[in-house]
């Protein structure tokens, strides 16, 4: 660890300790969720429907684990897919895998994104499969994606009730192998208003938070990094970025 990466450790932890930045972060959050404050960015073209401060935290992932697949489910206009699939051409080019490439699974991939993501100049290193990410048929085209890959991280975010997701992690979350990640996103559902989801399936005590809170009880290969939370503060993901520790 040099110099600089111990102050920024330091730094990090004493976020986790801070509690008028934690409410403050809070405060922005909660305020930002009406007005959409995360549909307003794309990456390379394409709405990517991400906070700034989780993109930067998936591109030091993608950086650390140097995967040659990542694992999407959800897709909507496809900025995430593209993300991941420029991260992964970054990779390559400063000698990483060079045949790295995500799978994206969505249950309705509507026409207009899917021609939009497939004429994009990053769409060689995409596949998309279209269906529920966690039938049968739909997840056993993903593990056969898998099969052969040595390192794989997994990035969870469509429909966002508690089943939905624990069935999805079940399904998915060991595909991310050792030293890296399953992200399961909008886990902030659990500490926003119930109001603030009138016309969702979920909300508080119904989401992706309350199901990572189930998993994590039966897998204990799997951690809460909670560094990336302290760093962040500002996430759709507190508490949904799982390290694979074993």
């Amino acid at each position: 660890m040099t110099p600089f990466d111990k102050e920024v450790a330091e730094r990090v932890e004493a976020n986790g300790r801070n509690r008028e930045l934690a409410a403050s972060a809070a405060a922005f959050l909660k305020a930002s969720t009406v007005p959409k404050y995360s549909y307003n960015f794309s990456w390379l073209g394409r709405p990517i429907i991400q906070y700034p401060q989780d993109i930067v935290a998936l591109q030091e992932l993608i950086w650390t684990v140097q995967p040659d697949l990542i694992v999407e489910t959800g897709i909507a206009h496809g900025g995430s897919l593209i993300f991941s699939a420029s991260m992964l051409e970054l990779n390559a080019s400063c000698g990483g895998p060079a045949d790295a490439r995500v799978v994206g699974v969505d249950i309705d991939i509507r026409a207009h994104n899917r021609a939009a993501i497939e004429a994009h100049p990053m769409s060689r290193r995409i596949t998309m499969i279209q269906g529920s990410s966690i039938a049968p048929e739909v997840v056993a085209q993903v593990h056969s994606h898998a099969a052969g890959r040595k390192r794989v991280l997994v990035c969870l975010d469509s429909n966002h009730t508690h089943a939905h997701v624990l069935a999805e992690l079940h399904a998915y979350a060991r595909l991310a192998t050792v030293g890296s990640w399953c992200c399961v996103f909008d886990t902030m559902i659990e500490h926003l208003p119930k109001e603030l989801f009138p016309d969702r399936p979920w909300g508080p005590g119904d989401n992706p938070k309350t199901a990572v809170l189930e998993f994590l009880k039966q897998h204990p290969e799997f951690e809460v990094d909670a560094a990336i939370d302290d760093k962040l503060l500002i996430s759709v993901a507190p508490g949904g970025y799982l390290k694979r520790v074993r």
